[in-house]
Formats: C-alpha cells, sequence, structure tokens
C-alpha cells in the first residue's frame, strides 16, 4: 500500500506525544528509528505489538535504535495506553492522519467483508541519514522486536 521503498529519503515528519511534546523526524538524531504505524490503543493486535517492542527496549537501544509509535488516536489515549501497559516509548497522536498518509499507511481496508479506511500496520526502519533501510508490511505482533532485531543479524 506504501509509495515509499527501501533506499527511499523517509518524509520529515512533526506531531505531538503523549504529553504534547513536539516529536519530529529531524530530532532524531543518532539512532536509527523504529517508526511504528499501528491501528488503535488498547485493541489485541496493538498491544501485543506496543508490549514486544517495550519488553525488548533496552536490547533495542543497544543496538542503536529509538521506537516511535503512530496512531490516530489523541494524547490522553496514548497516555494511557503508556501507563496501562509500561511502555518505554513516546506515541505520536496523528489524528488528523497527516503522517500517515505521508508515510502511504493510511488507506482502503478490509475485515469480514466490511471494506473502510484504516492504518495498515507498517513499520519502517530510517537510519541516522533520514533514508528507509527496512520496511516491514507483515507484522509479527507478538514478535515484532524479534522480528526486527533478526532482520539485522542475517
Amino acid at each position: 500500500m506504501t509509495h515509499l521503498k527501501i533506499g527511499d529519503k523517509a518524509p520529515n515528519f512533526e506531531g505531538k506525544n503523549q504529553i504534547g511534546n513536539l516529536i519530529s523526524l529531524s530530532g532524531c538524531v543518532n539512532n536509527k528509528l523504529i517508526l511504528y504505524f499501528y491501528p488503535k490503543d488498547n485493541t489485541p493486535g496493538c498491544t501485543k505489538q506496543a508490549c514486544s517492542l517495550s519488553e525488548s527496549y533496552s536490547e533495542l537501544t543497544k543496538n542503536g535504535f529509538r521506537v516511535i509509535g503512530v496512531s490516530p488516536d489523541n494524547e490522553l489515549s496514548h497516555m494511557k495506553f503508556i501507563k496501562k501497559y509500561n511502555l518505554s516509548f513516546d506515541l505520536i497522536a496523528d489524528v488528523d492522519k497527516k503522517i500517515c498518509k505521508e508515510y502511504g499507511v493510511f488507506g482502503q481496508k478490509k475485515f469480514m467483508g466490511r471494506e473502510y479506511e484504516g492504518v495498515h500496520r507498517t513499520t519502517f526502519i530510517i537510519n541516522q541519514d533520514k533514508i528507509i533501510e527496512k520496511i516491514f508490511h507483515k507484522v509479527d505482533t507478538a514478535k515484532h522486536s524479534s522480528q526486527i532485531l533478526e532482520s539485522y543479524n542475517n
């Protein structure tokens, strides 16, 4: 679904995190960025994915990664989600879906025969030069951190 591909310059983004602080791609320096897009806070798949990344957060940071999640939920929803599951990273409130659309992850979806617009679960790995190194379209929600780390060890 995304128009972006490996080797492309990542679109700059700017959004507020769970406590209202502005986060941007240009502000992410000295780390590879795991920028992951997910549909909704507190849903089973999204919770498994966030917990997988949070449980492996120290290993991810040791490997030079910074983690940022993006969904259309608002700041209050993100704050509750982070507190409930003790998440270790920022979540951007993309309520107008601007970042999702720039990264090409918002569009037509189908579930149980019903079509609707929503966020396609997608993870981008962006290097220090703001170039997309990897894209995960088929995310294993329960083992997403392993999926990312294994892709760098192979």
